[in-house]
């Protein structure tokens, strides 16, 4: 089970919101180079990185950003955020992000999914973003009237590699893991899936472990990481035990 920090950012610099509102931020960083620099050098397997202003405007607003990040480390990153068409989805893999993660697109195009899925196979992750069991979009600013478990099937058979899923009421508040939809989407689709949102101790890792053998394939880490309560190197002991 992967550990895998994550850098969201926001006006440049490296931050996380509280349950995705934008007017509740904290910033951690006015660096993000330096930034992925040190989650590479804790041992990072995998770096996550998410444009929130680009999944608020619907387009991405820190490539260059990103693509100075990709270059900076030898690590696998995956990048999500405005990501809505074929073009950004090429400009992204072919400078050496690893994988992309689509959400408001998925949602409502599908088809463009099923298109990327097959031009870049084993490189497209789909973010499945809830309030409840209802999946929000536009940078968790709205909410569509699906459920994520539909969501899913429809995408699984689309021939995406993944899902990254997160509880929004979870997110970047420290209140720890909730398995029970978690473990509805593992029993739902055969893909691997990632969660995200709600981490904060190692507890939490050791809470999620027994899910490895029912396709939970990582967990992403954010204000836990940032604030000292849990540790990546040890984090990644109890993932990889």
């Amino acid at each position: 089970m992967l550990v895998i920090p994550a850098i969201d950012l926001k006006d440049g610099r490296c931050v996380r919101l509280y349950q995705g509102d934008y007017a509740r931020e904290t910033v951690y960083g006015e660096d993000p180079v330096a930034q992925i620099r040190a989650f590479a050098r804790e041992g990072a397997p995998k770096i996550h990185i998410v444009d929130l202003s680009g999944a608020r405007e619907g387009r991405p607003v820190h490539l260059e950003i990103i693509l100075s990040m990709v270059r900076a480390v030898e690590v696998p990153v995956e990048v999500g955020g405005g990501i809505r068409d074929l073009s950004t989805i090429e400009r992204y893999l072919e400078a050496g992000v690893a994988q992309v993660i689509l959400g408001t697109v998925a949602c409502r195009e599908p088809e463009l999914v099923r298109r990327a899925a097959a031009r870049f196979p084993g490189r497209i992750l789909v973010s499945l973003d809830v309030r409840g069991e209802r999946v929000a979009v536009s940078g968790w600013t709205r909410a569509e009237d699906l459920h994520y478990l539909e969501l899913a099937r429809t995408l699984e058979q689309a021939g995406v590699a993944g899902f990254i899923f997160t509880e929004i009421e979870r997110d970047g508040t420290g209140k720890g893991v909730y398995t029970r939809r978690l473990e509805r989407l593992l029993e739902t689709v055969k893909v691997p899936v990632t969660l995200a949102g709600g981490v904060s101790t190692v507890e939490d890792i050791r809470c999620l472990k027994p899910l490895e053998g029912k396709g939970l394939s990582g967990v992403i880490v954010g204000r836990a990481l940032y604030e000292g309560t849990l540790s990546l190197s040890e984090a990644l002991k109890v993932a990889q035990s």
